[in-house]
């Protein structure tokens, strides 16, 4: 007798993409014959989820435009909600065993709290099952809300369940509960327009959306423009090795997805970030941005090429089309770091804090390689409309 798959979802009553998720649960229970265990987790650490406030003004506009892309439910003019409206709310979730019952309450509640109603349930904060929630979810391996873990492995979101639905593919009865949102291979005429990118030489996310989007800007006649910025790391924004390994793990997914190379990693942080940044300042004034950055990308985290190195630095120009006087021009101009100060200013204007972002002309920025398909609609809105 087959035993019945069993998922364990963690819900943060305060946290828009949490909103998003739980809706999922009773297709998924239906189309998949899965059990769902469902737990409450307040908000992440601050070490995990650094910026806060930037985090919540993304989250709000963010849930806002994957629930009209997924068919979702989430208020219009959401704004965050009070601390008491969600300790009321976490109260009247904590106790729910029944995925289904969870979800429902859990709709209800969340879009009492984002709405700004005022709740109707009141209750102390519930500390017992919230602690029990945030150790079943370090436990799986995670560190935020909106989390689904099965057998070993953690999907943050409605932007990840394409991967756990198709683990459970062989039994599901039904379309699937979410379809994958990516770019399409359209052409477009957003001549005239500048799409900003956002990039860091040591995110294994910006490896996985350089050679994506200098196409798609191709595709819609855009000019790329790279902004590159430290790594956090490298500006004093703590990465704790549990977010570290869920990156790794989740970028060794997509880029299976996607078809490209992944896994082979040189860390180039520090002295090879640097190095990396240097070169590219100046390849990009010879015009070789975009084919410098894709080079080293691919080089740290898929071919293990040590951009400490000489050797591996004048290698991953050479077939950017720059020479070793180019490399040796490049390490001795010290420009490039005012450079990335100024970008990493220009993020945070914007009010965005990670990479990689992404800003089509001056339309509301986007964040994250899983965001093209957003970039894409914004290309298209802004060239029907430009000179």
């Amino acid at each position: 007798m087959r035993q019945t798959p069993t998922i364990h979802y963690f819900h943060g009553i305060a946290d828009p993409w949490s909103h998003l998720a739980v809706q999922c649960l009773p297709a998924l229970i239906e189309r998949y014959r899965v059990d769902i265990v469902p737990h409450i987790v307040g908000a992440p650490a601050a070490a995990a989820a650094p910026e806060p406030d930037r985090l919540a003004g993304w989250a709000l506009r963010d849930a806002r435009q994957l629930a009209a892309a997924h068919g979702l439910a989430f208020p219009a003019d959401a704004r965050p909600p009070a601390a008491a409206a969600i300790a009321a709310a976490e109260a009247a979730l904590a106790g729910l065993d029944d995925a289904r019952a969870f979800a429902e309450r859990a709709v209800e509640l969340g879009t009492e709290l984002w709405s700004g109603k005022p709740t109707a349930h009141p209750g102390e904060r519930p500390l017992r099952a919230l602690a029990q929630g945030q150790a079943a979810l370090e436990k799986a391996g995670h560190y935020l809300p909106g989390v689904f873990a099965f057998e070993g492995e953690t999907y943050w979101g409605v932007d990840r369940l394409p991967h756990l639905e198709a683990r459970l593919a062989a039994v599901r009865t039904g379309p699937p509960v979410v379809r994958q949102l990516e770019a399409s291979d359209e052409p477009g005429d957003a001549r005239g327009v500048e799409l900003h990118v956002y990039l860091s030489f040591r995110s294994p996310y910006t490896h996985l959306a350089a050679a994506r989007v200098r196409r798609l800007a191709e595709r819609h006649k855009a000019r790329l423009v790279l902004r590159p910025v430290l790594p956090m790391v490298m500006r004093g924004l703590p990465v704790p090795l549990a977010k570290r390994m869920y990156i790794v793990r989740d970028t060794m997914r997509e880029a299976e997805r996607l078809g490209i190379a992944f896994g082979r990693i040189c860390d180039p942080v520090g002295a090879g970030v640097e190095r990396g940044l240097a070169v590219l300042h100046r390849a990009t004034a010879l015009g070789h941005g975009p084919a410098f950055a894709e080079s080293f990308l691919a080089g740290v985290f898929a071919e293990a090429v040590d951009s400490t190195t000489d050797a591996g630095l004048l290698h991953l120009a050479a077939r950017a089309g720059l020479d070793e006087a180019d490399v040796r021009a490049a390490l001795a101009d010290e420009s490039w770091r005012a450079e990335a100060e100024a970008n990493r200013e220009a993020l945070f204007a914007l009010g965005l804090w990670g990479v990689p972002s992404f800003q089509v002309g001056t339309l509301p920025p986007q964040w994250g390689q899983d965001r093209l398909w957003a970039v894409e609609r914004d290309l298209r809105s802004i060239g029907a409309v430009a000179p």
